[in-house]
């Protein structure tokens, strides 16, 4: 498999712009927002982020630092400091265009030596994300739709599975979406014999060029790309390809579990998705609170 040729199948450089370090959240125009916050009928108001953990554990190996700065009960106030590493499999984040490489080549055609140094990136940084997300979001539960409370750890997702999950729902994935895919991967994680962590379900390259094709604005779920991959030479499929290459914005690791009970409730599987990173210049990513509006 050549994978220089998938990545410039996939590659959305000049699409926008030389200059362009929003990515796929292009496709989110005005009247996509407005098309979207028109999905709101309960009002109902979820959150999809997780808690931040600070305790250390197998998948949290940078745990969150809080830190109370106790002044004593007779202060006028309590404050407190607050240290998070974004990335990997705890804490729920938005990943900048930037974090991720294809053979040292960063989204629009940016050398990453280039951009990158110990003070941050000078390109293709969360910042370049600072309005936000307003958008349509759509759940495919894919371990539902295949019949299981959660999938083989050695599953690999591809646009059979997607497409089955739309038809489970009675969803289609759109210009401009928020696609949130379900593996089941929490309710794994809680059974009698959890996963090993660095062993997960995920979607495979067709996949990625599925969300291409469809001109997803936003991937997330509670799986990214197959691990490990079986890909020798490209260790994160989605990552690479989709940052890289299509600029796709990726939500790492929002609570599917909460997401799909309220779908059952709301009797749907489309709702409006907000998000926000924090502002941090040159920043690769941030952690986000998604809510999800029905």
């Amino acid at each position: 498999m050549n994978y220089r040729e998938i990545f410039e199948e996939l590659s959305n450089q000049g699409r926008w712009g030389d200059d362009d370090e929003r990515g796929t959240l292009n496709y989110i125009t005005s009247t996509k927002v407005k098309e979207a916050l028109a999905l709101v009928r309960s009002g109902r108001v979820l959150s999809i982020g997780r808690d931040l953990d600070t305790v250390s554990g197998p998948s949290n190996p940078r745990p969150v630092v809080h830190q109370l700065l106790y002044a004593g009960h007779n202060a006028d106030s309590t404050m407190d400091f607050v240290g998070i590493a974004p990335h990997g499999f705890s804490v729920t984040h938005l990943d900048a265009v930037g974090h991720v490489y294809f053979e040292g080549e960063m989204y629009n055609g940016r050398r990453a030596s280039e951009q990158v140094d110990r003070f941050g990136m000078r390109f293709g940084s969360i910042e370049a994300m600072a309005e936000g997300v307003i958008t349509r979001g759509v759940l495919l539960d894919v371990a539902s739709a295949a019949g299981v409370d959660y999938l083989d750890p050695a599953a690999e997702i591809g646009p059979a599975e997607l497409e089955a999950a739309e038809e489970y729902w009675g969803v289609e994935a759109e210009r401009g979406d928020a696609v949130l895919v379900r593996s089941g991967r929490m309710v794994h994680e809680g059974s009698s014999h959890p996963p090993e962590p660095g062993e997960r379900a995920g979607l495979n390259i067709p996949a990625v060029r599925w969300l291409h094709e469809r001109e997803i604005a936003v991937y997330g779920g509670d799986c990214i790309e197959r691990l490990p991959s079986p890909h020798p030479g490209l260790h994160l499929p989605l990552h690479s390809l989709g940052l890289a290459g299509m600029g796709l914005a990726l939500l790492d690791w929002p609570d599917t579990e909460v997401l799909r009970s309220a779908c059952l409730a709301e009797g749907r599987a489309e709702f409006v998705l907000m998000m926000a990173p924090l502002r941090l210049r040159g920043g690769t990513g941030s952690a986000v609170n998604p809510l999800c509006i029905f």
